[in-house]
């Protein structure tokens, strides 16, 4: 019997593209999109799709037993930058969704949870090169703290009551097909829209701020490996550290203008600058590349040509149209 799969937060960024590798694996009838709107219409119409609200228990136990759900990814959450203007919004919103996943797996509902931390569970008392896996974390966003009290649950649940959630401290994610999400990472995604559309960009971090990245194929490679590893090899049950490649927004600007020469950026730091000081510079990975064999594809150079060559393949069509 195949697994039938639960994605809550679907339409989200992350989401979006993970409904699209689960259903060309497990097949799209055996992958049900959940979200709490329409608000991507891609996913809507892509597969079968549920209005669930992540934050109401009854909401989600209805839709795991209507189509007979045995995992769930939980990938709603509100992010750093948006969960700082918003913070028991997002403390509520965080917490809830995972205690209403976890207790269903508890209560013998569902088989096995993803939930996704990231590195601002990290703070600026982290060793900032090589970030160990076991290390100080004292978070200073209300996004990090529910991140590294998600940790401390997943862990507990796993202990106390044997519910197998896995888990992965995403980096700064880019991708092409979706817009940014409200994350203090997301220049790296928006600096390849506006070199794109005006050859200029503002970035909100300053030049030196630099930053733990992942392409979103090696995100999505790396929650799948995670998910289809022998439970017997995974030694981390809060969360795994996962790395890619770490950048200042210089850097990328230089290899953006490898394609555009005219390319400028300019630098005005925001309120998220002080959030970004607060995260690592890079990540220590070596449990997950030795407990299930995680390696990542994309380098900068190879992350920037993707970015470049379908944002301007979009922009042609629209323009054609």
């Amino acid at each position: 019997m195949s697994s039938k799969i639960l994605i809550i937060g679907a339409c989200g960024q992350i989401g979006s593209e993970l409904t699209t590798r689960l259903r060309s694996i497990y097949g799209n009838d055996n992958v049900i999109a959940s979200d709490i709107n329409y608000n991507n219409l891609d996913v809507v119409n892509s597969g079968i799709f549920e209005i669930v609200d992540a934050q109401d228990y009854g909401s989600i136990k209805i839709c795991v037993e209507k189509y007979q759900i045995d995992t769930i990814y939980l990938m709603a959450a509100m992010l750093s930058a948006t969960g700082e203007k918003y913070p028991m919004k997002a403390w509520d919103l965080n917490m809830d969704s995972l205690f209403h996943v976890l207790n269903l797996a508890k209560d013998g509902f569902i088989k096995r949870v993803f939930w996704p931390s990231s590195i601002a569970v990290f703070g600026p008392t982290t060793p900032k090169v090589n970030t160990p896996q076991h290390t100080i974390m004292e978070p200073s966003t209300v996004y990090g703290i529910t991140k590294q009290v998600g940790e401390r649950w997943c862990e507990y649940y796993f202990n106390k009551y044997g519910v197998d959630v896995r888990s992965i401290r995403y980096p700064g994610i880019i991708s092409w097909k979706t817009l940014p999400g409200g994350g203090t990472t997301d220049y790296a995604v928006d600096i390849y829209h506006k070199a794109l559309a005006d050859g200029t960009y503002e970035c909100f971090l300053s030049e030196e701020t630099e930053l733990p990245m992942m392409f979103m194929d090696d995100a999505i490679n790396a929650t799948v490996d995670l998910m289809q590893a022998d439970a017997e090899k995974l030694t981390i049950r809060s969360s795994y550290n996962v790395a890619a490649i770490s950048f200042t927004p210089a850097v990328l600007a230089e290899e953006i203008k490898k394609h555009l020469p005219d390319f400028s950026i300019s630098y005005n730091p925001d309120f998220r600058q002080a959030i970004a000081d607060s995260w690592p510079k890079s990540i220590d990975d070596s449990i997950a590349r030795s407990d299930w064999n995680w390696s990542h594809s994309f380098d900068m150079s190879k992350m920037t040509e993707e970015m470049l060559t379908n944002l301007a393949k979009i922009q042609s069509e629209k323009d054609a149209n």
